[in-house]
């Protein structure tokens, strides 16, 4: 029998879950790294069972048997549909396991349930809407380095870029740019090494440096205008019409804001919960039907 329901928010740079009884009262979250699918299924799972295992914890519960707990999961990497698959095969044993993108999840959170779209910006960034008639339409998602544009880590390979010129003097160096230059080892050998091995999740730290020198350094203040044009870009190909509201998700949602057109930003409301809170709800409209 189910007692319990968790809902999943997995990405590129972490995983965060909710923890809820079976009539959905909720109960505790927990964390842990990374699981979207482009990690590997097991490391995902494997992310899911730790961070589900903090919720159990911090609620001062012990973590029952797989067969008594209903996951939902908002995952990136779902539009693969053989990682997809593969980690639905291995579900290690619970008694439902729900999978859809996190677009979605953070879609069914932001506005609870109702129409409505939404523009993730995190290590990636996508765009969804839920049309009145049910109807769903994604913008974007199409991963990095193709795509993602906006997110962590499209805005960290662009400052890593300009950090190259730099270090070759074909652009004047400033504390922006040395910034970036240490953190990704300090010296061309070592900067070498570090792009040879970085991931998006590393890709998307030095969008931090980005933010942090945007007040001060004009390259910097231009690389975020564009991602703010590239938002805007994402809200009017998901809705040109402007007749549904935007929810802006993600780590990256507040801290880019003063960098959005104005005529997107009169769109835009606060989302009513986040894509854990649309995991949950997710398993909880599964088991209904």
């Amino acid at each position: 029998m189910i007692e319990y329901l968790i809902g999943v928010d997995g990405g590129g740079s972490g995983t965060r879950v909710r923890l809820a009884r079976r009539d959905g009262v909720e109960l505790a979250e927990g964390a842990a790294g990374p699981s979207g699918l482009l990690h590997g299924i097991a490391k995902a799972w494997a992310s899911v069972e730790q961070a589900a295992g903090q919720a159990f914890a911090a609620a001062g519960l012990a973590t029952p048997g797989r067969a008594h707990i209903a996951v939902g999961l908002g995952l990136a990497g779902v539009h693969n549909p053989e990682w997809a698959a593969e980690f639905v095969a291995a579900n290690p044993g619970y008694a439902a396991v729900v999978l859809e993108s996190d677009a979605y999840t953070t879609l069914l959170g932001a506005h609870a349930g109702r129409p409505g779209a939404i523009i993730a910006l995190g290590t990636g960034s996508v765009g969804e809407i839920l049309q009145a008639d049910g109807t769903r339409h994604e913008v974007g998602g199409w991963g990095f380095p193709a795509g993602d544009e906006a997110g962590g880590a499209w805005i960290g390979l662009r400052a890593a870029s300009h950090m190259e010129q730099v270090v070759d003097g074909r652009r004047a160096s400033s504390d922006y740019a040395r910034a970036v230059i240490e953190a990704c080892g300090g010296n061309r050998h070592a900067i070498q090494v570090w792009l040879a091995n970085a991931s998006q999740t590393q890709y998307a730290q030095l969008a931090r440096i980005v933010l942090q020198h945007a007040d001060s350094d004009a390259e910097a203040r231009a690389l975020l205008l564009e991602a703010g044009r590239q938002v805007a870009l994402i809200g009017s190909a998901l809705d040109a019409a402007g007749t549904l509201p935007i929810a802006l998700c993600g780590g990256l949602a507040a801290p880019l804001r003063a960098y959005l057109p104005p005529a997107l930003l009169a769109r835009v409301v606060p989302p009513q919960g986040d894509s854990a809170a649309g995991a949950l709800r997710l398993v909880q409209q599964h088991l209904k039907e």
